[in-house]
């Protein structure tokens, strides 16, 4: 019960902050709108899908790794290679974000063709300077995470979100004028300067509280082994997914102009949705992440002490509370979502889109708490290879569908992919520990 509490108490405390980040982007994405329009937005998009392609490049399953490895040895309670693990982990961190910056810097042009737009190219070379120290912070993060310090995690978080919002809102009015593809380009040169602001600060917060203990019991040779056995498994599932999910949301607007729609009119629906409605509704994801990234040690500890009861417990509390969260966020989008589209994106038609997506909100929420708990069981290979069918389906339905139903077709294979992906995911999570619904016990 304590163990319990202390999860819960922990998730409030991420979500808070992450709740203050989620508002404050909100206003910050309402006010580029403003600023670049639905189109811009489009565009953007795009420029962002490619980033993730190199993000996940850049880290390379490194997050999960530093957490898992070093709540193995605070779950075990032994001294363990605490300073060796994060040695090996930052090494690992460095080598990939380096290569995901040349890859990005060089190959920008060759990217821009991939992502089915010429313009995103400048913005692609603005970005890569940020990966390295977006990967090592990956390893920060990791291991604030492990040893249960989510105000230094929430404090690096924050920190980021502000230095890019502030760097964006300074630089974007001299650019905007421009056109927008300088403009998503001055976006991106402030997103890898809130890279390096968040790198520095998590360093400093990690060399205050850095870990102590000495490096008996374990060679370099084998942290080096369970390194890589738990990081590139799913490096290269994530690539795998990752490519997948990135050239399903390129191809949208190509999808949609061969459905009828104009260049222009195809960029600003995909914009529309991607860049206005989805942050509207995945706004309370913030506390199924923050719950998410808390289950993965308090349930790696519980599995490598065998304590199998306590996992059940956990999983059951935490699906109920997330269901009772999850549906009454879709019911307040579905009866409010027309005047919360109206007040965010004046003139922008966001608002019926909002009620549409709705009931989506529900099963996006749940799947994001399923998702950590199967990380935290040492399922992540499990979840990724769920993600890849998700992804390789839902490319198939978005070459099929969308040119002859249009964007109606691609809030349809939206619905899809996220119900497909969360009942499989549920079901993988059912065949590792049984789930009791236990409202009452909340």
């Amino acid at each position: 019960m304590k163990k319990v509490s202390f999860l819960l108490k922990n998730t409030l405390l991420i979500t808070s902050v992450s709740l203050l980040m989620r508002s404050v982007s909100l206003f910050f994405q309402t006010r580029v709108t403003g600023m670049i329009g639905a189109e811009g937005m489009g565009l953007l998009q795009l420029v962002m899908s490619v980033q993730v392609l190199a993000i996940t490049v850049a880290t390379s399953g490194i997050r999960y790794s530093s957490t898992r490895l070093i709540s193995e040895e605070l779950g075990l309670k032994r001294a363990g290679p605490a300073r060796l693990v994060m040695r090996r982990c930052f090494l690992y961190a460095l080598f990939f974000g380096l290569l995901s910056c040349f890859a990005l810097f060089f190959f920008a042009d060759g990217l821009s063709v991939f992502a089915g737009d010429a313009r995103v190219a400048p913005a692609l070379r603005l970005l890569a300077p940020g990966m390295p120290f977006l990967a090592v912070n990956s390893v920060f993060c990791g291991y604030f995470s492990a040893v249960r310090t989510p105000w230094k995690l929430s404090a690096v978080q924050l920190l980021e979100q502000l230095v890019g919002m502030a760097a964006v809102f300074i630089c974007l009015p001299l650019a905007k004028d421009l056109g927008i593809a300088r403009a998503c380009a001055v976006i991106a040169g402030c997103f890898s300067l809130s890279d390096l602001v968040s790198f520095s600060a998590a360093l400093i917060l990690f060399m205050f509280g850095r870990p102590r203990a000495s490096v008996r019991g374990s060679s370099s040779r084998g942290v080096s082994a369970r390194l890589v056995k738990t990081s590139l498994p799913i490096a290269l599932s994530s690539y795998a997914r990752t490519t997948l999910s990135t050239l399903q949301h390129v191809m949208v607007p190509s999808a949609l102009r061969r459905s009828g729609a104009s260049a222009s009119s195809a960029l600003s629906l995909y914009g529309t949705v991607h860049g206005m409605v989805f942050p509207v509704i995945t706004f309370p994801q913030t506390f199924f992440y923050s719950l998410s990234e808390l289950l993965i040690p308090e349930l790696t500890t519980a599995q490598v002490r065998g304590d199998r009861l306590r996992s059940e417990r956990i999983a059951g509390r935490v699906i109920s509370c997330a269901l009772i969260l999850a549906v009454g966020s879709s019911l307040f989008f579905f009866l409010f979502g027309p005047r919360l589209g109206e007040m965010l994106y004046k003139g922008q038609n966001t608002g019926e889109y909002i009620r549409v997506m709705a009931p989506l909100a529900a099963v996006m929420y749940l799947d994001t708490v399923t998702d950590g708990m199967l990380k935290g069981l040492g399922l992540q290979l499990d979840s990724m290879y769920i993600n890849i069918a998700d992804a390789a389906v839902s490319l198939v339905l978005i070459n099929t569908l969308i040119p002859l139903a249009g964007i109606k077709a691609y809030i349809g294979v939206v619905f899809f992919s996220e119900c497909f992906n969360f009942l499989l995911s549920f079901a993988r999570l059912s065949r590792a520990v049984r789930i009791r619904l236990n409202i009452k016990a909340l």
